[in-house]
């Protein structure tokens, strides 16, 4: 079995993603993780937020070994984003920044379910909340941008995986 990860489309070399519902699954996110963070914050109860971190380590395992379109918050966002027009942009670097969420909520998984309380995980918590704004909101993608920095310095290899971002954002 070839797990697909991203799309394949005309004009473009690499597989690509639909901007538009990588943006609202960023939203998604990020609003189930903020209520999450709520319950933690002001209630002291760290139920949810040990939940929705399992969840996103779940999710974004998905997403960096079948693909956005085969995780449940992508197939939300597919769906919510239904006939807008699709913005292209380059799967490798969505992929490394995937990549850091995936090491954010494992290690917000151990913390929380761990029994660990109080500033780290708030912070932590508050971190991802703040990526996660930047991407559905803003149409910033910090990991895509530290992976252009990575690349730049030639930390990362620059390849035809890094072919067209937001806003033009990957050019070298």
């Amino acid at each position: 079995m070839q797990l697909s990860f991203g799309q394949r489309v005309a004009g473009l070399q690499a597989p690509a993603f639909n901007e538009t519902e990588v943006r609202a699954a960023a939203g998604l996110t990020m609003v189930s993780g903020a209520v999450a963070f709520s319950f933690a914050y002001f209630n002291k109860n760290y139920v949810p937020l040990q939940a929705v971190t399992t969840f996103f380590f779940i999710e974004f395992l998905i997403r960096l070994t079948a693909g956005l379109r085969a995780s449940p918050m992508g197939l939300v966002a597919r769906a919510l984003t239904v006939g807008r027009p699709a913005e292209w942009v380059s799967a490798k670097p969505k992929r490394f920044a995937w990549t850091l969420g995936l090491g954010m909520s494992f290690s917000m998984m151990l913390i929380t379910n761990s029994g660990i309380r109080g500033t780290l995980p708030r912070t932590i918590c508050l971190i991802c909340l703040t990526l996660m704004w930047l991407e559905s909101v803003l149409g910033l993608c910090m990991g895509c941008e530290m992976h252009r920095w990575l690349v730049r310095r030639g930390w990362a290899s620059d390849d035809a995986g890094f072919e067209v971002c937001a806003d033009d954002r990957c050019k070298i």
